[in-house]
């Protein structure tokens, strides 16, 4: 499905929906792939007009957070329509006393942070590429260091709103922190790329600010150490929050260990952490280089991006994944407690190079129960590597997106098995 030169009348219909309606440039662009319009809306009842009429005009339409990861996935087989939704950027409302924020999906995560902040809370989702949205954010799934102690978006989503592809609005969940009716839609929408309806606002739990943290760090010189210095903090009364994992491209790295809590008590433990990594242990109140930022460079475009992969993978196979990782070059970075890392080898390399890395570090994290998936690249990588790997259930998401988008009109062809 090719992108269509929009008449008059399709651009008409697309206009009465939306005041701010506009011709892409190339900044608009979408993984290479150039949409016809940009529309703007400034709630949910606009964005459900425009979805509208891009169904009666028989359109396809990609949504957009903040642009941040637009290059993830892969591009979409037609984007007629980009809806940017960046004007919802509102907090609707931080509920303190119910530890609730309800926040539109084009509001900054940071911008967010700095809301409840205020009111002495976080919302416990770490910035991994700096001025994501909230949408952006549920929609690739993005996730960080504090993953360890207080999980995903997924743990964290208590209500949601969105819009199908034929302008149906939906709502599931609530802004009370136990009622647990609509979480399925909820965590059905998030990581799939805007492939199954766009999200117009989400609510979510929120947690006390700490109040105190330390990290406490050893350098290791190779995947051995690394394994046991997690594996020691774990077995430990540490309680920590991140378990951090950093490995260069030269095969030697460190494991940073996050505490988090009453001054008094995160003293203690940091103390005990210490005790664990022996004499080479260092403790600082600042986040190691890079924080919850990725491994690649995110200001790369076009072909000067690097091949950006996501790891999954037990803790016992920590040690093979680095190894694997050191011997093909790659940078990783990611929670080691989790056992989901993050991993980015330098741009310029041929496809086929490529390919056979990919292969390999998949090979491993498949054995210790994980996988491997590429979540950007240049265009040539995309077309020689395969980009999403084996899927379980493959033949059950897609029957989810023939109900949720049965002429495929969202974000067609960006998600996995060309959902």
């Amino acid at each position: 499905m090719a992108t269509v030169a929009l008449d008059s009348t399709a651009r008409e219909a697309i206009g009465s929906a939306c005041a701010d309606v506009h011709d892409a440039t190339d900044t608009d662009q979408v993984d290479g792939v150039d949409p016809g319009l940009v529309a703007r809306p400034a709630d949910t009842d606009q964005l459900a007009e425009v979805l509208r009429a891009a169904t009666s005009h028989g359109l396809t339409v990609v949504p957009r957070g903040r642009g941040t990861k637009m290059s993830w996935g892969m591009p979409p087989a037609s984007a007629d329509v980009l809806v940017d939704l960046s004007a919802m950027d509102q907090v609707l409302d931080h509920a303190a006393g119910d530890l609730i924020v309800a926040v539109q999906a084009g509001a900054r995560l940071s911008e967010t942070q700095a809301v409840v902040g205020r009111g002495g809370q976080r919302l416990a989702l770490d910035e991994t590429v700096p001025g994501a949205s909230i949408g952006g954010v549920l929609a690739t799934n993005t996730s960080g260091p504090r993953r360890v102690a207080t999980g995903t978006a997924r743990d964290l989503l208590i209500g949601v709103t969105v819009v199908r592809a034929d302008g149906v609005v939906a709502k599931a969940g609530g802004r009370v922190v136990k009622n647990v009716a609509g979480y399925d839609l909820g965590k059905l929408v998030i990581g799939s790329f805007g492939t199954l309806a766009v999200i117009t606002d989400a609510t979510f739990r929120l947690h006390p600010d700490p109040g105190s943290r330390r990290w406490v760090s050893l350098r290791v010189g190779d995947p051995a150490s690394a394994r046991a210095a997690a594996q020691d903090v774990l077995h430990a009364q540490a309680v920590p929050a991140a378990i951090e994992v950093e490995w260069t491209a030269e095969g030697a790295g460190a494991v940073h260990v996050l505490l988090e809590g009453r001054e008094d008590g995160v003293a203690g433990r940091a103390s005990t952490v210490r005790r664990l990594f022996g004499d080479g242990a260092t403790e600082s109140e600042d986040a190691p280089a890079g924080g919850a930022t990725y491994p690649w460079d995110l200001s790369a475009r076009g072909d000067q991006r690097g091949t950006a992969l996501k790891l999954t993978f037990s803790l016992s196979g920590l040690a093979a994944v680095l190894t694997v990782a050191g011997e093909i070059g790659a940078t990783v970075r990611g929670s080691a407690g989790a056992g989901v890392a993050y991993a980015a080898l330098a741009p310029g390399a041929p496809p086929d190079d490529v390919r056979v890395a990919v292969d390999r570090l998949r090979a491993t994290c498949v054995r210790a129960g994980g996988s491997v998936v590429v979540v950007d690249a240049p265009a040539a990588v995309k077309s020689a590597v395969d980009v999403w790997g084996p899927v379980p259930a493959l033949d059950l998401m897609q029957r989810v997106k023939d109900q949720f988008d049965p002429d495929h009109r969202l974000a067609p062809g960006r998600f996995v098995g060309g959902i």
